[in-house]
């Protein structure tokens, strides 16, 4: 019994919240703006409800408004210049994970000498310390996804060497952010189910991970409930703002999980698929992985899988004590029918067989820390197995 936890970051939850920002003390007198290339901030008036609340706060902004779904370095490097440019002492990220993940890399580079590669750990990057610390970050996030308003972390791709790697540290945390679940009603079917699975697997590496801890466990358990019992329905009925509401919970709860626990190889796994596959959404690379991922390793943690069968709402007890562990392969495979992701293939996107090696290592060079904190730890030739399996 013997861990650290710190997650420093004000939280706004609730149907409604949005418009609780203007009741708050923001960190600074000028907005950098961040949100996706997209239209969806605009047409369905997140954006503009945001300045609106800016403008009655007399804060100024600036807006930056390239951010691709697999965000990357070059825009990383421009919005951090408009920063500097504009005079910006503060970044806020609206939308999805990748505008949120962008506004802390942004709010990074704003304030720091450099490339952004310079302070990335992995890969090519350099792994120098931050010489300043960041400005400050709020985060209001439009999906149930990544957990990133609740955790430190940011993922970008450097797209010339296909690197697509995270970084984060105590000061990338979120100062504020806000989890509305009423701007969630407006994602697509087949976006809530990628962003769905997404929380659930931070959820679940987090538990399977060797730094996992007391506290991230009750977190990681309830979020992989309570997806496993309201993603169905968010898919089909979008608007039941009650599940998106649990939904929404089970999220931020994989932010809290992404804290103080950690990702495994099977994010590793996916970032080298989306680095080198751009258009592949996150989630979906991750679904694609999950059943050969997770029926590798369910032997060689069974106790864990029991309990996240469990968490799934599985009758354990019933099954004969060496199918237990599988029971949970078994219940992500429904959700994933239940949620109609189940027959999402690596070759719709490109993804040719005889690439896995290249991807495996890309994995290993890339994102290597993550192989280090699984339980059990994956040869190249394993790695190589669980795409082939997973490849269809």
């Amino acid at each position: 019994m013997n861990f650290n936890y710190y997650i420093p970051t004000r939280i706004l939850f609730g149907p409604g919240k949005l418009e609780e920002l203007s009741k708050e003390n923001l960190p600074g007198k000028k907005a950098l703006i961040v949100i996706s290339s997209g239209k969806s901030m605009k047409e369905n008036g997140y954006l503009d409800r945001l300045i609106k609340i800016l403008q009655s706060k007399q804060i100024e902004y600036a807006l930056f408004d390239k951010i691709l779904p697999n965000p990357i370095k070059t825009h990383v490097m421009e919005g951090a210049q408009l920063a500097r440019k504009e005079g910006c002492d503060f970044v806020i990220g609206l939308g999805g994970g990748s505008s949120i993940d962008s506004a802390k890399s942004i709010a990074v580079m704003a304030t720091n000498p450099g490339d952004y590669w310079d302070y990335v750990s992995g890969g090519t990057g350099k792994g120098m310390p931050l010489q300043n610390p960041p400005l400050p970050i709020v985060a209001i996030t439009t999906t149930a996804g990544t957990g990133t308003e609740a955790d430190p972390w940011t993922v970008i791709t450097k797209e010339d060497t296909n690197e697509k790697i995270g970084f984060g540290n105590y000061m990338t945390f979120p100062v504020l952010s806000v989890v509305d679940p009423e701007l969630m009603l407006s994602v697509p079917e087949k976006l809530t189910a990628y962003q769905g699975f997404d929380a659930l697997f931070h959820s679940t590496e987090g538990y399977i991970a060797s730094i996992a801890t007391p506290m991230s466990d009750i977190y990681a358990l309830k979020s992989i409930e309570l997806i496993s019992k309201y993603l169905p329905e968010c898919v089909k009925n979008g608007n039941n703002l009650e599940a998106r509401t649990q939904l929404a919970l089970a999220n931020t709860l994989s932010g809290f999980v992404e804290s103080i626990s950690s990702c495994t190889s099977e994010h590793s796994l996916e970032h080298a698929l989306s680095a080198h596959h751009p258009e592949l959404p996150h989630g979906a690379g991750l679904i694609m992985l999950s059943e050969a991922y997770y029926t590798f390793f369910a032997s060689k943690v069974p106790e864990r899988f029991v309990d996240m069968a469990k968490a799934m709402g599985v009758d354990v007890d019933s099954l004969p004590e060496d199918e237990r562990p599988f029971s949970f392969v078994k219940a992500l495979i429904e959700l994933q029918e239940a949620c109609g992701v189940r027959d999402l293939k690596m070759s719709d996107y490109g993804i040719k067989k005889e690439e896995i090696p290249v991807l495996a290592e890309n994995a290993r060079t890339t994102m290597g820390g993550l192989f280090e904190l699984d339980r059990y730890k994956l040869s190249l030739e394993e790695t190589i197995e669980i795409l082939n399996n997973a490849y269809k």
